[in-house]
């Protein structure tokens, strides 16, 4: 039966990291790193946990029931799945990744040389989306040969980033900010759910199948296997990356103390070590990879809604990028602000849907399980997600004596307890 060679297992990890990397992801370990403080590492940890962990088991169990979103989705039924799948789409399509791509280039390419000012975002935004919208027009061989140069260059520009944060770093750590300095662990985790890296695996995790099967793989332990060897692989060199960012972030405090996002102390420390050329070349390298990213996204968005919806590609398209064009011009700092309460709500439901499908093979008749947790999931992802709003539902109170409540986790109990029930009654309960 055939196999992959090590050569080729080592292509399609690269493959598996490039699709990971997305320029936009850069911005959140150097901010979260700023404000960690002394709890530096243990926030690293939680941000591990989301941003890199999470998207590495959507890509085994992706992987394992031999399909894509549809296909994981199926024991919750077609409605709910489909809910689910056009949630994802939106949330990494036109409500906040693509848009954020726009965002980030101008904060490093933009907001570094000039003062910001609401008109130049506005321009430089209108000439952004327009170029997106031509690539997604014609996304053939220029976008690959766009994508397939900028990777290498922006995996070079982040190796030089994180050697010269330690051996180059612009000062000391400063004093912890709230919640990281009484909450780092958990702080981290939920700031792994801006990389939106688990939802994205959610949607790409089938390229990664489909290309061990043009290899001649069939045998669904094999894909399986690879899969996680390719996953392994690009687990570890987005490690390696946040772990550099997050340092790099610690120790600008003496530069980007009052910075208001992460593009804006990635900025500051290469101005600041290698002048303004180097500003400008990264800000280059930054938005080239933005491109691809922000044209990925709304392709495969297009795809997916012509598909469910039988809208024509490029009516989607061009609705989407104007959508992502509005959000874009309220600035980095109000998109993330923005976006915390959704993903808040809509990432538990990831969480619990992934863990549970690796875990399939444990019950006799999963169905029952799995929608039970996800509903659970679902109740109390809402409710934090209102909470981290600042919206009060009457009911915080009552949440706030739940383990992790406060960090925006109150789901977590109430799930385990569902599960450890639906599992004693699912080894109860007679045949099938």
């Amino acid at each position: 039966m055939k196999g992959l060679s090590n050569s080729q297992v080592m292509a399609l990890g690269f493959m598996t990291f490039a699709l990971f990397l997305g320029a936009g992801n850069i911005i959140f370990p150097a901010a979260a790193g700023l404000q960690s403080g002394e709890q530096l590492w243990q926030v690293t940890l939680g941000f591990l946990l989301t941003g890199v962990g999470l998207p590495l088991l959507t890509v085994v169990a992706l992987a394992r029931v031999g399909g894509g979103l549809q296909a994981l989705t199926r024991p919750l039924g077609r409605i709910a799945g489909t809910i689910f799948a056009v949630a994802v789409y939106l949330a990494i399509g036109p409500l906040f990744a693509t848009p954020r791509t726009a965002v980030v280039s101008y904060e490093i390419a933009i907001g570094s040389v000039l003062e910001h000012r609401w008109w130049l975002l506005l321009l430089y935004s209108s000439l952004y989306f327009a170029v997106v919208l031509y690539l997604a027009f014609h996304p053939g061989k220029i976008l690959q040969r766009i994508g397939q140069l900028i990777t290498p260059v922006l995996l070079l520009a982040l190796v030089l980033l994180g050697l010269a944060a330690v051996f180059k770093p612009a000062g000391l750590p400063g004093p912890g900010q709230e919640p990281y300095s009484s909450a780092p662990l958990t702080s981290g985790f939920l700031d792994g759910y801006l990389t939106m890296d688990a939802l994205g695996a959610l949607v790409f995790g089938v390229v990664i199948a489909a290309a061990i099967r043009r290899q001649g793989v069939t045998d669904l332990s094999k894909i399986t296997g690879y899969s996680i060897r390719a996953g392994i692989i690009a687990a570890t060199g987005l490690s390696l990356v946040y772990v550099s960012l997050f340092y790099l972030g610690a120790t600008s405090y003496a530069i980007a103390a009052d910075a208001g996002n992460g593009g804006q102390i990635l900025a500051l420390y290469v101005n600041n070590g290698f002048g303004l050329y180097g500003t400008l070349l990264l800000g280059v390298v930054i938005t080239l990879a933005c491109l691809t990213t922000a044209t990925g996204l709304l392709v495969a968005c297009g795809e997916y809604f012509e598909q469910l919806w039988g809208i024509r590609y490029r009516r989607t398209v061009v609705f989407f990028t104007l959508f992502s064009w509005v959000v874009s011009n309220q600035g980095l700092t109000q998109l993330i602000k923005v976006s915390v309460p959704v993903l808040v709500g809509l990432y538990p439901l990831a969480i619990v849907l992934v863990l549970t499908s690796l875990a399939r093979g444990v019950w006799r008749n999963p169905q029952p399980v799995l929608r039970a947790c996800m509903a659970v999931t679902l109740l109390f992802g809402i409710l934090d997600g209102v909470a981290a709003a600042g919206f009060d539902t009457g009911l915080a109170g009552l949440l706030n004596y739940l383990p992790l409540a406060r960090q925006q986790m109150g789901w977590v109990l109430p799930v385990a307890l569902v599960l450890v029930v639906m599992t004693v009654r699912d080894r109860l309960l007679p045949g099938k």
